[in-house]
């Protein structure tokens, strides 16, 4: 019997979206040993048709080498490949089109869903969100891309940058040719954790699931291999530290390491600010900053919130265009002169009325927002933030139950009364 194979190989010149296709496809396909090329199973199958006619046995091909190193720090996150949403037919999906738009807050947002629920680790199932429960999956979810990606076609939907350049909402891709499957593996970056650039925070999905952890850089293993990128389909890139555009709230605050937090405390040591630094300022935000953002908002007058020591719109617009007043220089306290008996005791001062309950919608496990943020400093003000290691943030966590459950606890509730979670009484009480 004569038996005839052919290949079809895509034209290299063709710059046609079929052809592209196809060229990516056959990449994929030839560097993934679990899926060999037709080309490799038409010559497995004319060695052992050869045999058989021979009568002879073919020699069967040599066992792939075992992975010998079983270090937990290696991820064991094989991949699918390029699919739909729920796994859909990805012809749609591979042609690189304009990219929907998004923001660094909005990838974050995303990607923190999945480390709430803790996502379980899947080559083969999607999430109730459409996307592949893997790591390429993962990225290509948090990216807002409508289709489950793989390591090898992200960096068609990205731009590569510098280990400088990195910021909340990159990727680092690692891409391993002798495994591209199940040795590739991508992480999202969340942001620096060391003035050093050292460490940062990954956000990844890896087996068991979904995790948002402190990691060297840029992995903890292949670390040479792991390259960054960033989503083309931004609408927001972030400024350069040195515009005068805002960069956002979420640059500053407890555990925030970057060049915005070092040129706001440049600004506030030019407008009177220095006495609050014994070292001057640096990319870690700490207590110095929050006093001298704080004395600054002061001095132009503003009070409640709007003097809480986190710079938001109006304070960096001041400090960047130099408008408002300075900081007054600390003054020695006046000594206290006897009181005259009779005289009318003064009032006591007016107190900020407090900020209206945002709705018990608003706390909870996968809440993101300002209000959650502003519930953690109210917290950490009373003195219940002792459940806090590194300072309130807009995630809700165990930490923000915990502190809401002390101070009910503080007020004599208890049971399902003291169960961490604010209502609109909570509420009135924390902020009066």
């Amino acid at each position: 019997m004569l038996m005839e194979f052919s290949d079809v190989e895509p034209d290299d010149s063709c710059a046609c979206g079929g052809c592209a296709d196809r060229r990516r496809a056959r990449l994929h396909a030839v560097r993934s040993p679990r899926r060999r090329p037709l080309g490799a199973r038409r010559a497995a199958f004319l060695l052992a048709a050869a045999g058989s006619v021979l009568g002879g046995s073919a020699a069967a091909p040599a066992a792939a080498a075992p992975r010998t190193d079983s270090s937990p720090l290696i991820p064991d996150s094989p991949q699918g490949e390029v699919a739909g949403p729920y796994g859909a037919d990805p012809a749609a999906h591979r042609s690189i089109a304009a990219q929907p738009a998004t923001t660094r807050a909005e990838i974050l947002r995303r990607a923190q869903t999945w480390v709430d629920q803790k996502v379980p680790y899947s080559m083969n199932k999607y999430w109730s969100d459409g996307y592949r429960q893997d790591c390429s999956g993962f990225v290509s979810m948090a990216w807002g891309l409508g289709s489950s990606q793989t390591t090898w076609t992200l960096p068609d939907f990205a731009d590569r940058i510098t280990k400088d350049d990195l910021q909340p909402g990159d990727a680092l891709v690692y891409n391993n040719p002798k495994d591209p499957e199940g040795g590739s593996h991508t992480v999202l970056f969340g942001g620096w954790v060391d003035a050093a650039r050292t460490k940062y925070t990954a956000l990844e999905q890896t087996r068991p699931g979904t995790t948002k952890r402190s990691t060297p850089y840029a992995y903890w293993s292949n670390a040479s291999g792991y390259l960054p990128y960033r989503y083309k389909g931004l609408s927001q890139p972030m400024p350069a530290p040195d515009s005068d555009a805002f960069p956002g709230a979420d640059k500053f605050g407890p555990g925030q390491v970057n060049p915005y937090v070092t040129r706001l405390g440049k600004m506030l040591v030019e407008r009177g600010g220095g006495r609050f630094y014994r070292e001057g300022p640096s990319p870690d935000w700490g207590e110095a900053d929050r006093k001298a953002t704080e004395a600054f908002q002061l001095a132009q007058g503003w009070r409640g919130t709007e003097a809480d020591g986190y710079p938001g719109k109006d304070t960096w617009d001041y400090l960047v265009h130099h408008k408002g007043k300075d900081i007054p220089p600390a003054t020695a306290p006046t000594p206290a002169t006897p009181a005259d008996p009779g005289a009318p005791k003064p009032p006591p001062p007016a107190q900020a009325p407090a900020p209206a309950f945002p709705g018990a919608d608003r706390f909870g496990p996968g809440q993101v927002n300002d209000d959650v943020l502003l519930l953690g400093r109210q917290l950490v003000a009373k003195g219940f933030g002792a459940a806090y290691r590194e300072g309130p943030s807009r995630d809700w966590g165990e930490a923000d139950r915990r502190g809401v459950a002390a101070f009910r606890r503080a007020r004599g509730w208890s049971g399902a009364e003291a169960d961490g979670y604010p209502g609109p009484h909570t509420w009135k009480l924390l902020f009066s």
